[in-house]
């Protein structure tokens, strides 16, 4: 008889998932895709992605905002940013018109439909992070978010 330990079957569900456990970056995405699925189904009656919440979140608290500084606060392209704009602007939720300071750009702000969309998929996602966040007391939360912000630096 052998006295090698036995190895884990993937059949029966059971995994040596060897190093991986004791990596931030393997956490972080099994944290990120929970968040995603749940945040996901939450808004499903909005049609609307989390990248386009938080656009329509940066635009109604910075009204007049440009495509440049949109796309400079949320860390992505000038090309990704006219693409989600397009997109929002397609649906009627978001107007663009000529900034008063610059004529070469547009400056941004929510629709009437825009607004009274993002009221309710704010509710929403307030009971989303009440949900995904359940297991922890508010200094964890605190905590959590802190720390994360360390690493995003």
């Amino acid at each position: 008889m052998s006295n090698a330990k036995s190895s884990p079957n993937p059949a029966d569900g059971a995994y040596d998932y060897d190093l991986l456990p004791a990596l931030i970056g393997y956490n972080l995405r099994r944290a990120q895709t929970a968040v995603f699925q749940d945040f996901s189904h939450s808004l499903k009656d909005c049609n609307i992605t989390p990248g386009q919440f938080g656009v329509l979140i940066l635009i109604q608290a910075n009204s007049g905002l440009n495509q440049t500084r949109l796309g400079n606060a949320l860390g992505i392209d000038r090309s990704t940013v006219v693409a989600v704009i397009d997109r929002l602007e397609e649906r009627g939720l978001v107007e663009r018109a000529p900034a008063p300071s610059d004529r070469r750009s547009y400056a941004l702000r929510l629709s009437d439909q825009g607004g009274s969309l993002l009221r309710r998929a704010r509710a929403l996602v307030e009971e989303h992070e009440r949900r995904i966040a359940h297991d922890l007391n508010p200094v964890e939360q605190k905590q959590l978010k802190a720390l994360l912000s360390r690493l995003s630096r």
